[in-house]
């Protein structure tokens, strides 16, 4: 072949064929892996999440830092049970947060040892029902794994020492978990009996305030966590350990995690080939930073990537993602283009019963609201600069996708501190929060928030549960002026 056009061409081609051969070969095996591997059966993917870095446990983040408080400070791995056919355990400890995230295989659970409700019931059957009957207390043999190793049969899992060095009971005078392992024995394989064996990872969860949103927040963010660091490549099942009824925030829980069971909902002992023990709520940063020791700021996921930062975290904005994400809403769209201007979300506080021990009212933080978000509408509708939307943020009976795409579609958030604030954890970026401070309730939950999150916050200090219409437009009009209307 004398043509040296003809024979590049001819080349070229082969080259291409050759390329689209082996993306097709490993395209295929990807599906085949797929349709092979049974965590594909019902298990559901990870969203594409624009702000997520890899969970890899990396040994040298410094403790204190805010990868140590918000990400994969969970640098120290503990093995407690060496992995064999009938079972294993191992845990990962946070020197930061000074608790750990444990993970086992052929963990049983025996529902009849467990003291507590039945939970999920719906609330109006339990009116009165105490707090103590829902939270749990194990019995010997609640908890146990298999060993091939005879001889050790009959031990405990861990002794007290390691749970004091692991497992610290802190502040907590209830520490589920730890309870947990502490009541975990080892028991000879060849005994070892179940009446269902769920396949697939598995989160076992303890919930305190199952009803509250900051604090179900809390329990949210911890189980992502633990998700995360033990590395699993989808979505979890959940299952409670705990026996609190139904509640309104429990369809998240369904949205972000696989599928949700109560630990009464088994009809006998059940086996998990792997079981991931999550750490209470009020161990995450977002709990414990409550103090106002972690001096971290939010930023772009890129900047913690290009210009490492101790001081510097993203992770929020991450699992913020997640959220929209869980409920349908791509992760990183921008503000609705449906409406022109500003849209101004006036988060509003309403009675309501959420959980047995509630008598239906919610506690006054600012006793004229209802005049305030009437006079804010006034002004709005009548503001010059620019169109701003104002929206009736009444959450406590809408469903939370439709109350985290409200979040979504806001430039200003503003409200009295109370729980439903925590839904700016899934605000986009460059959103203004303007939070009402009456002299009871100056608690820094949100002003640390929306600084972990990068977001941009204002708060307005009240003398009294009182505030006089025209102070709180004035702090309004200042921060539309600042969006440059």
């Amino acid at each position: 072949m004398n043509n040296p056009v003809k024979r590049r061409k001819i080349i070229l081609f082969l080259f291409t064929l050759k390329l689209l051969t082996i993306y097709y070969f490993f395209r295929s095996r990807s599906a085949e892996d797929d349709t092979e591997t049974p965590i594909s059966s019902s298990l559901k993917r990870w969203p594409s999440l624009p702000s997520f870095r890899p969970w890899l446990p990396t040994p040298d983040v410094p403790v204190g830092s805010c990868e140590g408080y918000f990400g994969n400070g969970f640098t120290q791995q503990i093995t407690v049970l060496e992995e064999s056919s009938a079972g294993w355990f191992r845990c990962f400890y946070s020197a930061t947060l000074q608790t750990s995230v444990c993970e086992g295989g052929g963990l049983r659970m025996d529902p009849e040892k467990i003291s507590m409700s039945k939970g999920d019931e719906p609330l109006e059957s339990v009116m009165g029902r105490k707090e103590d009957d829902e939270l749990p207390v194990f019995h010997d043999g609640a908890f146990e794994i298999g060993v091939s190793d005879g001889s050790r049969a009959g031990r405990n899992l861990v002794n007290e020492e390691f749970l004091n060095k692991y497992l610290p009971r802190g502040s907590e005078n209830r520490h589920i978990m730890r309870a947990l392992m502490a009541s975990t024995r080892l028991v000879d394989a060849n005994k070892f009996q179940c009446s269902e064996w769920v396949e697939e990872p598995t989160l076992l969860v303890t919930r305190f305030e199952y009803a509250n949103l900051f604090h179900t927040l809390t329990d949210w963010y911890s189980a992502y966590v633990a998700s995360r660091v033990v590395g699993l490549p989808r979505r979890p099942h959940v299952v409670f350990v705990d026996g609190h009824c139904q509640s309104a925030l429990d369809e998240m829980w369904r949205a972000l995690f696989s599928s949700v069971r109560f630990a009464k909902s088994f009809a006998g002992p059940v086996c998990f080939r792997h079981a991931i023990l999550v750490p209470l709520g009020y161990q995450t940063a977002m709990f414990e930073g409550l103090d106002g020791r972690i001096d971290c700021s939010g930023v772009a996921p890129n900047e913690t990537e290009q210009h490492p930062n101790t001081r510097k975290t993203a992770r929020l904005s991450e699992f913020g993602e997640m959220l929209r994400a869980a409920v349908g809403l791509p992760p990183n769209e921008h503000r609705s283009s449906l409406t022109s201007g500003h849209t101004i979300l006036f988060i509003r506080r309403e009675n309501y019963v959420a959980h047995p021990r509630a008598t239906g009212k919610v506690e006054s933080r600012l006793s004229n609201e209802k005049q305030i978000f009437t006079s804010v509408k006034s002004w709005a509708a009548n503001y010059s600069g620019c169109k701003l939307n104002v929206v009736n943020g009444l959450f406590a009976h809408m469903h939370m996708e439709d109350q985290i795409e409200i979040i979504q579609h806001s430039t200003i958030i503003v409200g009295a501190h109370g729980a439903g604030l925590s839904h700016i954890i899934s605000a986009l970026p460059n959103t203004s929060v303007l939070e009402i401070l009456s002299p009871s309730y100056r608690r820094p939950h949100f002003r640390l928030m929306a600084r972990w999150k990068g977001l941009n916050y204002h708060p307005l200090y009240l003398n009294s549960s009182y505030a006089h219409p025209v102070t709180v437009i004035k702090a309004l009009d200042d921060i539309v002026k600042g969006l440059g209307c």
